[in-house]
């Protein structure tokens, strides 16, 4: 392999890691939903599907790649650890953990393909900006007014 070509192999398990972590995301948002009580109820319930749908498209658009390098698409899902905290502040710090994990897969992603394949570069620099998105978006919610 030269120094403009990618290690497919080593893309494929990365991949595998993003669709793991992305099919794990639907399963966390899908029961943090259900799981939010209060006042603000029905707009954060509504955040929470949008992000699970979201983990959907970002889950098929990885296994796509996975079979455009001639892979097999991983059935497992990534971590799901059930803490049984429910309180709101809980879940989004749960939420940022996961951002921060599928925010990682992408980096890695990116460092194996960077200047090396187009296509896979700008499909990990433009899931590397959604994701940092979606940090920032958790955090504003975490922070008090005023702060």
């Amino acid at each position: 392999m030269n120094s403009t070509e990618i290690d497919n192999d080593a893309v494929i398990v990365v991949l595998n890691k993003i669709l793991e972590t992305e099919l794990a995301g639907i399963v966390r948002y899908t029961h943090y939903a259900l799981m939010v009580f209060g006042y603000n109820r029905i707009p954060i319930v509504s955040w929470m599907r949008s992000q699970a749908t979201e983990s959907l498209s970002h889950a098929n658009e990885a296994g796509e790649l996975i079979t455009h390098l001639g892979g097999h698409p991983s059935l497992g899902i990534g971590p799901l650890l059930e803490t049984h905290r429910h309180d709101i502040g809980d879940i989004l710090r749960e939420s940022l953990e996961h951002e921060s994990l599928a925010l990682s897969a992408y980096k890695e992603l990116l460092q194996l393909v960077n200047g090396r394949n187009i296509m896979l570069e700008e499909y990990a620099r433009r899931m590397i900006a959604l994701e940092e998105m979606h940090l920032g978006d958790v955090q504003k919610m975490l922070r008090k007014p005023g702060e």
